[in-house]
C-alpha cells in the first residue's frame, strides 16, 4: 500500500506541473467557462484515481481525454465557444476570427491555438493529446488552411 502522505505530494507536483497546460487545451476546445470546469472535474477525478492514473505512461493525456469527454456533457448545454469581447471601438483581433475558430473541428482548433495561440511545440501538444506529432501538424495545417479561406487571406 502507497504512503498517503506519498501519494499527496506526487499528486501535488503533478498539479503544479501539467494544470495550467491541460487548462489552456481544455479552453483552447471548448471555451472558457467549459474548459475551467472540464480542467477541475478532470483533475478531482485524477485524484480520486491517483493510484493507478501515476503509473501510467502518460497520466496528462490520460487526464486531458477525461477533461475534453467531460467538457463535451457540458458544451452540450453551453454551445457558444468563445465570449465576444469589445476593448474600446477597435476588436482585439480580426472579428471574423471568433466564427472562424468556432467551425473548426475540436482537434484542429486545439492545435491551431496551442500551437499559434500559445506558441506550444507539436511535440508538447501532441504529448498532450495523446497522438503523434505528425498528426498535430497535419491538423495544423489543416486548420490553417481554413482560417485563411474563411478569412479570405490566401494569397
Amino acid at each position: 500500500m502507497v504512503n498517503e502522505n506519498t501519494a499527496t505530494e506526487s499528486f501535488t507536483s503533478f498539479v503544479k506541473e501539467t494544470e495550467p497546460r491541460l487548462k489552456v487545451a481544455l479552453i483552447a476546445a471548448f471555451g472558457r467557462e467549459v474548459g475551467v470546469e472540464a480542467t477541475a472535474d478532470a483533475l478531482a477525478y485524477g485524484w480520486e484515481h491517483w493510484n493507478r492514473i501515476r503509473g501510467m505512461k502518460n497520466p496528462a493525456g490520460y487526464l486531458w481525454t477525461v477533461g475534453r469527454n467531460r467538457a463535451r456533457r457540458l458544451a452540450s448545454r453551453s454551445p457558444k465557444l468563445f465570449e465576444s469581447v469589445v476593448v474600446d471601438r477597435q476588436p482585439w483581433a480580426e472579428p471574423g476570427l471568433v466564427p472562424a475558430l468556432e467551425k473548426l473541428s475540436e482537434k484542429q482548433r486545439v492545435t491551431v491555438l496551442l500551437v499559434h495561440g500559445f506558441e506550444w511545440r507539436l511535440a508538447e501538444v501532441a504529448d498532450l493529446m495523446g497522438v503523434s506529432v505528425s498528426t498535430v501538424q497535419k491538423h495544423t495545417e489543416r486548420a490553417m488552411r481554413r482560417l485563411r479561406r474563411s478569412l479570405r487571406t490566401e494569397s
